[in-house]
This record gives structure tokens, C-alpha cells and sequence, in this order.
């Protein structure tokens, strides 16, 4: 690729990681599919989409601004800051151990199209089948969040290293299983999002520094400005939306974007470069 085509692929996938990374829709798997498409892939696309997503978390960060900047201020002396910051970190817990335990695993296995495209399918039905059980709401808000029920939404966030599943969607719908309210859940996974993905993408990129160069800083700032402008967009977005509807919506769009790619991929229409 000459270097305005990486930095038009750069582009592209900043947004695309901005827009997704939020919703339940999984930000990754959108990530490899389009990287696929792009013809930008290799181990260091890899680490450039997982280094991208601290430019959406920061829109996170830049978001909530002011509670964050209250709770880093009075943690230590007020209840509903202590409670958050404890329901962080049990939250972070789970993924820290399993990632750590796993991490050659997952990016040496799962990290291809077709994995992407059956998560897809298999988390839309599973937001189906949670739009339409029963939901009794036992968590009205983020502050009323008990550090038990932190530490089984941070299991659920745990299922999202497998791309495709959606680290937003499985600590939503991990939370409205679990009694939060929709707002809740979707702040809850916003917060949990900052600790979650700082970590993941240091990590990421300290285990794979050889790889970049100077010559690769115009990529990151693209990308990530890119990525930072539509995550603010998407984190309001949602959550007026969830304020006023449920994520059945998400789901049917799961299940169809991932059964095309499945299509595609079994009649030969589109090399996903599977085994790449």
C-alpha cells in the first residue's frame, strides 16, 4: 500500500472503531472485516486497531470529564466515588486475568473473519433473547451498583476477547441480565471501558513495539482523531437512544451483517482471508 492509501485506510478505520466501539455491535470484528477489505492487515494492522481504540476511550474520558475528575477527587471520602471506584476495578478483574492468561491464544486464533463473522450471529440472538425476557430492574443508576454485580458484568466484558462478541454489547447485555436498568448498563460499560482498554492497548503495544517506527505516527494521529471525533458521537447518541428504545435494533443488524460475511465467505463471493 503507497502511504496516502494507509492513511486513507487509516481514516476509514477510525471511524469505523469510533462508531462501533460503544455500540454492541463489536468494534473489533468491524475492525478486521473492514481491515480485510482494505487490504490492511498483518500483525502490525493488528496492534494499529487495538492502539486506535484509546483515542475512542479518551472520547469517554473527555465525555464524563467531570464525574471522573469528582471521583478521582473524593474517593476517599465519599461513599458513591468509593463504590465506583471499587466497582471498577472488580469490574476490570476478570478480563485482566483471562487476557493475560490467554493473550497468545486469542491473537493467534481468533483474530480472523469468519470467527468474527459467527460472534456476530451469536451475540444478535443472544440480544434477542435478553430484549425478550423479562426485565426486572433491580440497579436503577450506575451509583446504585453493588461491587458483586460489578465483578459478574466484568466476566461478561471477559467473553468480548473473542472478536466479534462486542466488549459493549456483552457488558450491556451482561448488565441487563444482571437488574441495571439500560442507562445504567450502558454508562457502567462506558466507565468500565476506560480501565478496560487503557490496560489492553498499553499491553498491546509494549508486546509489540518492534513492529512500529516513527515513520507510522501520521497513521496514529489520523486514525485516532478520526476515532476520538465519532466516539464522542456515538456515546451521546446512545444514550439518548437506549433512554427511549431497547437494542433489538443492534441485534437484527448483527445477525445480518455476520451472516453476510458467512455467505460471502461460503460462496466465494469475497476472500475473507481466512488462515491468513
Amino acid at each position: 500500500m503507497t502511504d496516502s492509501t494507509m492513511l486513507l485506510a487509516a481514516l476509514i478505520l477510525g471511524l469505523v472503531e469510533g462508531l462501533t466501539e460503544f455500540l454492541p455491535v463489536s468494534s473489533t470484528g468491524h475492525l478486521i472485516l473492514a481491515g480485510q477489505l482494505l487490504g490492511f492487515n498483518g500483525e502490525k494492522a493488528k496492534v494499529f486497531m487495538i492502539a486506535i481504540q484509546l483515542a475512542a476511550i479518551l472520547a469517554v474520558v473527555f465525555e464524563y470529564r467531570a464525574r471522573f475528575w469528582h471521583v478521582a477527587t473524593t474517593f476517599h471520602r465519599e461513599p458513591a466515588s468509593t463504590r465506583l471506584v471499587i466497582n471498577l476495578a472488580a469490574g476490570f478483574l476478570p478480563a485482566a486475568v483471562l487476557g493475560l492468561t490467554f493473550y497468545k491464544e486469542i491473537k493467534g486464533y481468533l483474530f480472523n473473519p469468519l470467527v468474527v463473522a459467527t460472534a456476530l450471529v451469536t451475540g444478535g440472538l443472544l440480544i434477542l433473547w435478553a430484549e425478550r425476557r423479562r426485565h426486572t430492574i433491580t440497579t436503577e443508576t450506575v451509583d446504585d451498583l453493588r461491587w458483586p454485580r460489578a465483578l459478574a458484568v466484568g466476566f461478561a466484558q471477559a467473553l468480548a476477547m473473542i472478536p466479534g462478541t462486542s466488549r459493549s454489547g456483552a457488558t450491556i447485555i451482561g448488565g441487563l441480565f444482571l437488574g441495571l436498568s439500560r442507562k445504567a448498563a450502558a454508562e457502567f460499560s462506558f466507565f468500565l471501558a476506560v480501565p478496560t482498554m487503557f490496560a489492553a492497548t498499553f499491553y498491546d503495544l509494549y508486546k509489540n513495539r518492534q513492529l512500529f517506527d516513527a515513520g507510522d505516527v501520521p497513521l496514529f494521529l489520523v486514525g485516532g482523531a478520526a476515532s476520538f471525533a465519532s466516539a464522542l458521537l456515538a456515546v451521546r447518541t446512545l444514550i439518548r437512544f437506549v433512554s427511549r428504545h431497547d437494542y433489538t435494533l443492534f441485534a437484527w443488524y448483527r445477525i445480518a451483517f455476520g451472516g453476510v460475511v458467512l455467505l460471502t465467505a461460503w460462496l466465494g463471493v469475497v476472500d475473507w482471508g481466512v488462515g491468513e
